[in-house]
C-alpha cells in the first residue's frame, strides 16, 4: 500500500472507533427489535411485564403503558380513552381463551357503537358492563392482518393533546376497518346497544 492508502486505512479505522465511541458516550445502542404479535409493530426485545391475555410484546406494552400514562394525567382521562383501550385490546387478540374472546368481543362492540352507530365513547363505557354480561354468547373471531392500520405508536407520538386524540380516533377507526369480516358478527352482538 502506498502510504496515501495507509493513512486512508487508518483514518477510516479511526473514525469508525470514534462513530463507536461516540455512539456509546452518548447513550445510542442499537437494540434488537421484534414484531409484536398483535400489531404487527418493531418494538425493542425487552424483557418486561405484559398482559395475562393480550397478545402484544414487551415493548409494545410498555409503549400503551407511557400512552395511558399521559391520558391518565396530562389529558385526565379524556372521553376518548375508550378509544385507545379499544383499539390496543382488538389489535392484540392474544389467542383463543375464555377471557381474550370476551375481552375482543366487547372491545369490538364498542368501536361499532362508536364509529357505527355515533355514540359518544363516554355513552359507551357506561354501557359496557350490560354489553359484557352476554359473554356465554361470543365467540372467537379469527383475527385479521393488521398491515396497514395505524399502531399505539402513532398515539405515542403525538406532541400535543389535540393530536393524540385525532391518532387515538385514527388509530380505533383502522382497527374497526381491519375488523370487517367480522363486522355482521359484532353487529349482532351489539344488539340491543345500537339505541342512541
Amino acid at each position: 500500500m502506498r502510504e496515501t492508502d495507509q493513512d486512508q486505512a487508518r483514518l477510516a479505522r479511526a473514525g469508525r472507533v470514534f462513530s463507536c465511541a461516540s455512539a456509546v458516550s452518548s447513550g445510542v445502542t442499537e437494540k434488537r427489535t421484534i414484531p409484536c404479535p398483535g400489531c404487527g409493530l418493531a418494538v425493542p426485545d425487552i424483557d418486561a411485564p405484559t398482559h395475562a391475555y393480550i397478545g402484544a410484546a414487551p415493548g409494545c406494552w410498555e409503549i400503551y403503558g407511557r400512552v395511558l400514562a399521559r391520558e391518565y394525567g396530562e389529558l385526565r382521562n379524556p372521553p376518548f380513552h375508550r378509544l385507545t383501550v379499544d383499539a390496543y385490546a382488538a389489535q392484540h387478540p392474544g389467542t383463543e381463551s375464555r377471557r381474550s374472546t370476551q375481552s375482543v368481543a366487547g372491545h369490538l362492540i364498542a368501536l361499532h357503537l362508536v364509529f357505527e352507530q355515533g355514540l359518544a365513547p363516554e355513552v359507551v363505557t357506561k354501557l359496557m358492563p350490560a354489553i359484557v354480561s352476554k359473554a356465554e354468547s361470543f365467540r372467537w373471531l379469527m383475527p385479521p392482518s393488521f398491515v396497514g392500520t395505524f399502531t399505539v405508536e402513532s398515539v405515542a407520538n403525538a406532541k400535543s393533546a389535540e393530536d393524540h386524540e385525532r391518532a387515538a380516533r385514527r388509530w380505533a377507526e383502522s382497527v374497526w376497518r381491519a375488523w370487517g369480516e367480522h363486522h355482521e358478527t359484532v353487529r349482532g352482538w351489539a344488539g340491543a346497544h345500537t339505541l342512541r
